[in-house]
């Protein structure tokens, strides 16, 4: 048998993977052997648990050596119980039936006389416990809590915390011994217990502990106070001295647990009131030891009932980290500024310029914070300042940077703009810097405010021209400017004011077919720039007069009726038909009437929504929790039966998840799956009307040429699809889910059959983050039946939003006034599933 030393040089030295697997499967073989042999000699026994020790490490397999790990434990030899609890410890865990063998041997070594042999046996346990050897050991884990040995107490504590994680329900056998461990004058004990302290009523605030905790806690804050109030004051203490701090560690934990204690509660917020403002003025922040301090206790300022002067001496604080040269440091403070603006925005906007500075640093995380702080940051009063900044940054971004900023600008330009000219210079600006980058519904919000403000129009269309005339490789511009120049060409060939000095030159109509043409030959005509350009030309030729043009309109649409397109070659062959009936022709193509804008149109979701500060908790009392029949029995109105719900779904078979749901069998269906629109058709079929259908000013002619050419608007085909009810803009949204930027929101309408008409609404609210494979489940009480839609669009990324139909018919009788419903909402995150379960209750 070779040494440990011996095994690692012969790994070490082979030159190729299949070398060195020969060297394992050798050592591994001989390893086995020797526990067949069954030697008596520790030496022997350890040097093997050592190696085996090593391959675990190489990724091998060791389950082998699990019996050995457990003979070393009850060896008298304190070398092999501490290589028998290591190898314990990595090489078992809780799910091991070998570990039930483990539980005698620490309770043995856990009334051990050496301290030593108690701290491996404290160190395991808190490593590999299951709920069943928690539950067989945790008295003594609660008798070394008062020993007099402070290193025995130290482990005991933290070894409590893990066996209380593992079986919340033993919280309360440790709470009295934890309040003496807040007053022990060891630092290591006190850290220990401030762990443990922090962790319970961290449990209670996620639910997942006994209720009362904190509660139980809070008059301890005195003490903490005080506590941290001489480490602040206190001389050189070489034994906890780092870079001239005492015991940072020990402050930063304090700190931690008053924010916990501190939150929603005044009386216990206006005691540490003090020692926060003592502790952020007098710490030195010229150290990173000093700075992590300061930013433990803006985070503790920020999250309780503190006076608004201490909340501006926190965000103050930030805006000195911002200017720190460690990135690290200016990234958290980036970071925390984001989550604190809604709180404090005025003490945030004080600190705009250096935000503003950081969109130029060359550390990418570092612009990425800053530019997602900026938005944050605009108001009506800044707009002006802060877009024409974000503008130049936009002119020099990295191309990840540009979908995010055109869509947020976009938000920014549609809630705050002054007026209405701004708004259309700032969005044309940004399509002629980023029109690859920009999201169907800004291109389609721009081109609705152009619709909606016909005093704008004539500007706007010749702005669009002059623009796409100097560039025709942005093809949110190109998209944006041939759907106005087809709708308000006759605007272009007036002339007329371009600036208030400038006139604008002369454009015939030759110019504009000719612009047309060449955007047509050119690389950048993709396929629905093709579409947006026929249908365009085809407006066009019911805007000009000269003979010769419309004749070339004319041909240009004859040369598409071959196209490879099936969209495009339909469209050719119906807008080259519309020419040998003129009257019909002009009819149809006459101008669209301004659609109406409605509150859910806007941008990306409602103009007055403010980002929430995700550091500040829940500060309302929370609910009494209900059990879970308590709540399926809630939500079937009483019944002490759970009742068999009919629920349909549009994306799969959900039998097994609602039964889960209701504890039972659930009848299923699947509605017949809905024709999906082009995308290019749904964002600007938007423009008019929640259903997608123009809203012509007068009758229209009935042919389903014309038909077709005004729902076509957008270049896509469009079917004759059954039309699904939607509940009005009058609906008030509820919100039913809200939970890692992702926004349910419910508009329920009753129609005059008695049934209730439900439009849910997914909305991505983060800045950068994808959402991926959104979908939602429901189901109703018996004495209802449920049909519920397909989802419009499945993955959503940042600032978008979905949409999904429901249908609730009572079975016999009439709905109740509120709407019960139980909701299974799923979505992807950073590649990761979630699943959520909600009970919603119509307000």
């Amino acid at each position: 048998m070779s040494s440990l030393k011996q095994f690692i040089r012969n790994v070490r030295s082979a030159k190729t993977i299949a070398d060195e697997r020969a060297v394992v499967q050798k050592e591994s073989a001989a390893i086995r052997a020797s526990f067949r042999e069954e030697s008596h000699d520790s030496n022997i026994r350890r040097n093997n648990v050592a190696k085996l020790l090593y391959l675990f490490t190489l990724g091998e397999r060791t389950h082998f050596g699990q019996i050995e790990c457990l003979k070393l434990l009850a060896s008298p030899r304190f070398a092999d119980k501490r290589l028998g609890y290591l190898g314990t410890m990595l090489l078992l865990d809780e799910n091991q039936e070998v570990l039930t063998l483990v539980t005698n041997s620490l309770k043995n070594d856990l009334n051990h006389s050496n301290q030593y042999v108690v701290g491996l046996a404290l160190c395991t346990l808190g490593n590999i416990a299951s709920v069943e050897m928690s539950r067989d050991l945790f008295p003594e884990i609660e008798s070394l809590l008062t020993t007099a040995n402070p290193y025995i107490r130290r482990k005991a504590a933290l070894c409590a915390m893990k066996i209380c994680r593992k079986v919340p329900d033993l919280q309360e056998h440790f709470l009295e011994k934890a309040k003496l461990l807040l007053s022990d004058r060891n630092h290591g004990v006190l850290l220990c217990g401030l762990t443990l302290v922090t962790d319970f009523c961290e449990a209670e605030e996620s639910e997942e502990g006994p209720e009362g905790v904190i509660e139980t806690f809070r008059p301890l804050a005195g003490g903490l106070v005080r506590t941290l109030k001489s480490l602040t004051t206190s001389g050189y203490a070489p034994e906890h001295d780092v870079s001239g701090i005492t015991d940072p560690f020990l402050q930063v934990k304090i700190l931690r647990l008053l924010r916990v204690l501190g939150r929603g509660d005044v009386t216990t917020s206006e005691l540490i009131n003090d020692i926060l403002a003592q502790v952020a003025t007098n710490t030195e922040s010229s150290k990173n030891v000093g700075n992590a301090i300061l930013y433990e206790a803006v985070l503790t300022i920020l999250d309780i009932e503190a006076d608004s002067g201490l909340r501006v001496l926190g965000v103050n604080i930030l805006g000195k980290f911002l200017a720190n040269k460690d990135n690290n440091i200016r990234y958290v403070a980036l970071n925390t500024l984001i989550k604190v603006v809604a709180v404090e925005p005025n003490a945030v906007q004080r600190h705009r310029n250096t935000i503003l500075e950081c969109l130029r640093d060359p550390d990418i995380s570092i612009r990425r914070r800053a530019l997602d702080l900026s938005f944050t940051l605009i108001n009506e009063s800044n707009v002006r300042v802060l877009v024409r900044e974000l503008l130049a940054f936009l002119e020099v971004a990295d191309n990840e940077f540009k979908p995010v900023m055109t869509t947020q600008i976009g938000i920014a330009a549609d809630r705050f703009a002054p007026n209405k000219r701004w708004h259309v210079d700032t969005m044309l600006r940004v399509l002629k810097l980023a029109g690859n980058y920009v999201k169907e519904q800004i291109l389609s919000s721009f081109v609705r405010l152009i619709a909606t403000t016909p005093e704008l129009q004539t500007y706007s269309v010749q702005k669009l021209y002059a623009s796409l005339k100097e560039d025709i490789s942005q093809e949110g511009l190109t998209l944006a400017a041939a759907w106005v120049i087809g709708e308000y060409g006759d605007n272009l060939l007036r002339g007329g004011q371009y600036e208030e000095e400038e006139l604008v030159k002369e454009v015939k109509e030759s110019d504009i077919v000719d612009l047309f043409l060449n955007i047509l030959n050119s690389t950048y005509a993709s396929q629905i720039v093709t579409e947006y350009i026929i249908t365009a030309s085809m407006k066009l030729s019911a805007r000009i007069s000269d003979p010769a043009q419309i004749e070339r309109i004319r041909r240009l649409l004859s040369s598409r009726t071959a196209d490879l397109s099936v969209e495009i070659q339909q469209r050719a062959v119906e807008y080259t038909n519309l020419f040998g009936y003129d009257q019909i022709r002009r009819g149809v193509l006459e101008k669209m009437p301004p659609p109406e804008i409605r509150e859910e149109q806007r941008v990306l979701g409602q103009p007055t929504n403010k980002r929430q500060s995700r550091i500040l908790k829940d500060k309302t009392k929370k609910a009494p929790k209900q059990t879970e029949q308590d709540m399926l029995l809630d939500l079937m109105g009483g019944s002490d039966v759970p009742s068999t719900p009919t629920v349909t779904t549009g994306s799969q078979n959900t039998a097994d998840l609602l039964a889960d749901i209701l504890g039972g069998d659930s009848t299923v269906s699947s509605p017949a799956p809905q024709p999906a629109a082009s995308s290019n058709t749904s964002a600007i079929m938007d423009l008019f009307g929640s259903n997608g259908t123009p809203q012509p000013s007068r009758p229209a002619p009935s042919t389903s040429a014309s038909q077709d050419l005004l729902a076509g608007l957008g270049g896509a085909p469009v079917a004759s699809p059954v039309p699904t009810p939607s509940p009005s803009s009058a609906a008030p949204a509820h919100t039913a889910f809200n939970k890692n930027d992702l926004v349910l929101t419910l508009q329920v309408q009753r129609n005059a059959s008695g049934a209730a008409q439900i439009l849910a609404r997914f909305r991505n609210t983060s800045n950068f983050d994808r959402l991926t494979g959104v979908g939602l489940q429901a189901a109703v009480p018996k004495s209802q039946r449920l049909q519920l839609n397909a989802m419009n669009k499945p993955d959503l990324d940042a600032g978008e939003e979905g949409t999904q139909g429901m249908k609730v018919a009572a079975v016999s009788g009439a709905l109740p006034a509120k709407l019960r419903l139980r909701l299974r909402v799923t979505y992807s995150k950073d590649g990761n599933p979630v699943t959520e379960q909600v009970d919603w209750t119509e307000p």
